[in-house]
């Protein structure tokens, strides 16, 4: 039998251990009381990795998603006090007097680079460095290079701590060139990276391998 994570810590862990098909029912008035570390979500979707740090005690004070329909879901399911409906690259454009305060003094900066380019699935390499109008937000755009974008956010709000995720095709064959640029340019701007490739399936989650990167300030 498989062992989680969640079954070598304490009791007080209990709720995150797999659950059987029938133990999903929540409410999203189930959040625990926040912690008062605050996070701010880019490449946000529909709100799942916004949904965990709830779930985990944070306080996620907006977000940043260039789909206008998936943004409409995150804000009917999380109504954040930030919400930026574009293209992270023009984020990076605002001069930083034009932003709240509060996003330049975040706990974590959270960011889902999209993964299509890099899955086992796709095309990888025949899609790397071309452009295409994508679904998302109708705009004509390169995906690959959007972790290194993110990369300029983190740069540019200056968070404590940074979580990065995407697909386990990021690591393999190729592709490893970019998370060799990736521990690059977090270097160049100060940020100390650990990465993970964590394993859904075992955490009760109903996704497979996934890698996170961890990063905080030297």
């Amino acid at each position: 039998m498989q062992q989680s994570i969640f079954d070598l810590l304490g009791s007080e862990y209990d709720y995150f251990k797999e659950k059987s098909s029938d133990d999903w029912y929540w409410h999203f008035k189930d959040y625990p009381k926040s912690n008062g570390l605050k996070v701010f979500s880019c490449f946000a979707c529909g709100g799942g990795s916004t949904m965990g740090y709830k779930l985990a005690g944070f306080d996620v004070i907006g977000c940043l998603e260039i789909d206008k329909r998936m943004n409409d879901i995150y804000l009917a399911n999380h109504t954040p006090k930030f919400n930026y409906i574009m293209d992270i690259r023009d984020f990076n454009n605002l001069p930083n007097n034009e932003l709240p305060k509060e996003l330049f003094d975040l706990d974590i900066l959270d960011g889902s680079p999209p993964c299509t380019t890099f899955s086992m699935a796709g095309l990888r390499e025949k899609t790397w460095g071309k452009t295409k109008k994508f679904r998302e937000g109708q705009k004509t755009q390169t995906l690959d290079d959007l972790s290194f974008i993110f990369i300029e956010t983190v740069d540019k709000l200056k968070p404590k701590f940074v979580v990065m995720e995407n697909v386990e095709g990021l690591t393999k064959g190729n592709a490893w060139r970019y998370v060799q640029e990736i521990y690059k340019r977090f270097n160049q701007i100060g940020y100390k990276v650990k990465h993970w490739l964590l394993r859904g399936e075992q955490m009760g989650v109903p996704q497979k391998d996934t890698v996170y990167f961890l990063l905080q300030p030297d």
